[in-house]
């Protein structure tokens, strides 16, 4: 009887290939899927632009409520507001005012709207229009200052005028800081800067002029209707 044999296979050496004959092996898959996958990084809620306005606008805010805590303060120890003798403020051509204003932000809103659907033409016209809402709402301002002046409210006209020149015309500033970012931003879409999606300039200065707007009525109840 011949024994039992068992052919065993012998893997036979193979000659290498030219180069590219062999696919490279495949990378792990990062779309998180899989067991072993890597999760992609998480998008951050606030982006580097609108968390640098979120501490600007809070350091904002507690500037203008430490000057209308103050205001109230003298308000209140004044046995008569306004004093005898001191013209009356324009309440309302400045109501009207305050419109203007609003209607600034508005146009802002269909201007980044413009924005998000990339025409530049919608973008140009709304900043074009809210910075003309602007300069009107300024302006508005200076000829009741000049009226007022006119009448004999001054700086030097006790608590009353000190505290009315002061919060009103440290608003004043914030809409002209406010307006001269909207045309360079304005310039900058114009020349279709933006629609590449490099637009942080553009969304802090929306940012901004929001927080203008919405400060404005908090100022006009408090001063003017109070």
């Amino acid at each position: 009887m011949s024994p039992l044999t068992v052919d065993i296979p012998v893997e036979q050496p193979t000659r290498p290939g030219p180069p590219g004959d062999r696919l490279p092996p495949r990378p792990p898959d990062d779309r998180g899927d899989g067991e072993g996958g890597l999760s992609q990084p998480s998008r951050p809620l606030l982006d580097n632009v609108r968390l640098a306005m979120l501490f600007f606008l809070s350091a904002e805010t507690m500037l203008f409520g430490a000057f209308v805590s103050g205001f109230f303060v003298l308000r209140l120890a004044a046995p008569q507001w306004p004093p005898p003798l001191q013209p009356r403020l324009p309440v309302i051509v400045t109501g009207l005012n305050t419109f203007v204003l609003m209607t600034s932000s508005a146009a802002l809103i269909a201007a980044m709207a413009g924005f998000r659907r990339r025409d530049r033409t919608r973008l140009v016209r709304g900043l074009a229009l809210t910075g003309a809402l602007g300069v009107l709402f300024l302006a508005v301002q200076g000829y009741e200052w000049a009226r007022l002046i006119h009448y004999g409210l001054r700086v030097t006209s006790g608590a009353y005028g000190a505290t009315f020149y002061t919060l009103i015309g440290l608003h004043a500033a914030h809409v002209l800081g406010a307006l001269v970012w909207l045309l360079v931003a304005l310039r900058l879409a114009a020349t279709g800067r933006f629609l590449d999606g490099r637009a942080g300039v553009l969304r802090a200065c929306a940012i901004y002029w929001h927080y203008v707007v919405a400060l404005w009525p908090v100022l006009y109840v408090s001063v003017y209707l109070t």
